[in-house]
């Protein structure tokens, strides 16, 4: 059975600690901190760019020699805010000081230096609907192609009503064929309202190969190094995931499962 369900180290600190072999990949970091009001976080990148998501809470920030201040306005992933994120380029160092209860994460990739640290959201974060139906989800893009604002990472939230599907239909992107498709790793960090319910989540290949259908609780991490990822709410229970996605090239190309073309 493939390890691609992460279950928290802890309940406070640094409660996901993923690295790339960890995973067993070559891209994507994940890491979470869950901090109390005054507690502190910090990293050096070696050879890694990070954008760190305060995903609820507030927290002083610096990077790169920078003090960016108090960050963070969501106290609340439900709220649907636009996240405050902080890009911290690769070789530079960071450091958090929780100013309210807080859960950071810090989204890593490889990266040469050179880009300046800067402040990614709320501004220039908009709310959008994709799909319809059961089908309907809610995202905020972070750091997608469409913002040259990162060398390899690609971050976005997305949260999915009760009943609805998400990362759906089955798609993949796990082959490094631009245009036609990108190869790109990705973590779904999961969070669950109410947070003592579940949710789904299955990784497939088309052959098979790979065949992993997960029950997620509030504050898992999946990994999905290839193939296609649905997830699904049950009703009564909100779903918000935050992806990381990062490869050899920063595009986001996919196929969608054969068996669901009259979809496209």
């Amino acid at each position: 059975m493939a390890d691609l369900l992460r279950k928290p180290l802890g309940q406070t600190g640094r409660t996901h600690a993923i690295t790339p072999e960890a995973a067993g990949w070559g891209y994507v970091g994940f890491d979470l901190w869950r901090l109390a009001a005054g507690e502190e976080a910090s990293g050096q990148l070696d050879g890694r760019e990070a954008i760190l998501v305060l995903v609820e809470g507030r927290a002083q920030l610096t990077a790169d020699g920078q003090d960016f201040g108090e960050m963070g306005e969501r106290m609340d992933v439900f709220e649907r805010l636009a996240p405050h994120c902080l890009y911290v380029p690769a070789g530079a160092d960071w450091a958090a000081t929780a100013t309210t209860g807080c859960t950071l994460a810090v989204c890593s990739a490889p990266a040469k230096p050179g880009r300046a640290a800067q402040v990614l959201g709320p501004a220039g974060i908009t709310l959008e609907t994709r799909g319809e139906g059961a089908n309907t989800r809610y995202i905020n893009n972070i750091a997608m192609e469409g913002r040259d604002v990162a060398e390899s990472l690609l971050v976005t939230e997305v949260f999915t009503p009760a009943g609805n599907w998400s990362s759906y239909p089955p798609h993949r992107h796990d082959e490094d064929d631009f245009p036609r498709i990108t190869y790109l790793e990705e973590t779904y960090y999961h969070r669950l309202n109410p947070p003592d319910c579940f949710g789904v989540q299955r990784v497939f290949t088309d052959d098979l190969s790979l065949d992993e259908t997960m029950a997620v609780s509030d504050q898992d991490v999946v990994l999905v190094p290839r193939g296609h990822h649905p997830c699904a709410a049950p009703y009564g229970v909100e779903m918000y995931y935050l992806n990381v996605m990062a490869g050899p090239r920063r595009n986001w190309r996919f196929q969608m499962h054969p068996a669901f073309a009259h979809m496209g």
